[in-house]
């Protein structure tokens, strides 16, 4: 398979025709991975010594992501490093996560998307964990890197349906609250919730000096509003309804999710965290490429 086969797999309508969530995982980041790969670099320097140039074939496990960072280039660790990261990803799966207008829906795309990471961070020998939430918490899976692991975060996964409605303050506070050793919160939501409580969970993770990630999943039709005749627009966590035409709704609407999207990234920028909105059509690396930034800065 050459890199623009595994590049496909980025595509998050074509990584859905396949059935078992390990082999999406697996093909997500060995696509990121061709896709990130670069001819080789002669100018080799003395501070990776200790290191060799990736080839094609090479376990991606062994690439040490920090020289990456600072060469744009690929190396392969000629040791094995210990690492202390603990990674918790916390998945939304309240009802509004289950809303599509075709394609995949936004709990699908975020069940690949927690799935590839949990790949490429065991890979990388960091624990990852996994919480999934609603109103509540309704799994809470502790970090791990040992052998195994990712077997029990896809099973979870996989069985996961959306329910219920969302309730940001509660569940995270909590969480921020339940989880004592520093580590990094990878947040996959589409946020539908009141703002300030999502902002104030996330400066509560970083007052316990958690590093903090919140990828905001919308459907394309959310982010554009792209309906053009009447129809009836029903909440799907709370049931109501509204019969409506889109056009006298739609340039509030786009307004709102403008000053949404603009807030979460100045407040996550101002308290060190990252905010990158995404919809269930934007490949993977998009996400991957954050995360990998800001694992790089964690040593």
């Amino acid at each position: 398979m050459n890199a623009n086969d595994h590049r496909k797999y980025l595509d998050p309508l074509t990584l859905s025709k396949l059935t078992r969530l390990d082999l999406k995982a697996r093909l997500v980041v060995e696509g990121f991975i061709a896709g990130l790969h670069r001819s080789p670099y002669h100018g080799f320097s003395i501070e990776y010594a200790e290191h060799r140039q990736y080839m094609p074939g090479d376990p991606i496990k062994h690439i040490d992501w920090k020289v990456y960072a600072k060469s744009d280039r690929f190396y392969i660790k000629e040791y094995e490093e210990e690492t202390n990261l603990k990674a918790y990803i916390l998945l939304d799966a309240s009802a509004s996560m289950g809303y599509t207008s075709g394609g995949i829906t936004k709990l699908e795309y975020g069940k690949y998307l927690a799935a590839a990471l949990s790949y490429l961070m065991l890979t990388q020998q960091d624990s990852v964990g996994l919480i999934l939430f609603d109103d509540k918490i309704r799994e809470f899976i502790p970090p791990c890197a040992v052998r195994g692991h990712l077997h029990t975060v896809l099973e979870r996964l996989h069985e996961t349906r959306p329910s219920a409605g969302t309730n940001s303050r509660t569940t995270f506070h909590a969480l921020a609250e339940r989880i004592k050793r520093r580590g990094l919160i990878l947040i996959l939501s589409d946020l539908f919730d009141d703002p300030e409580d999502v902002i104030s969970s996330v400066k509560h993770f970083r007052h316990r000096n958690h590093e903090v990630i919140v990828f905001r999943l919308l459907d394309p039709a959310e982010q554009h509003f792209s309906f053009t005749r009447p129809a009836k627009f029903r909440d799907m966590e709370t049931g109501e309804e509204i019969y409506t035409h889109p056009r006298e709704i739609q340039k509030a609407y786009l307004a709102d999710l403008q000053a949404q999207n603009d807030l979460y990234t100045r407040v996550c920028r101002e308290n060190a965290a990252d905010f990158l909105m995404l919809t269930t059509s934007t490949p993977f690396d998009y996400a991957l490429l954050a995360f990998l930034s800001k694992r790089a800065k964690l040593g």
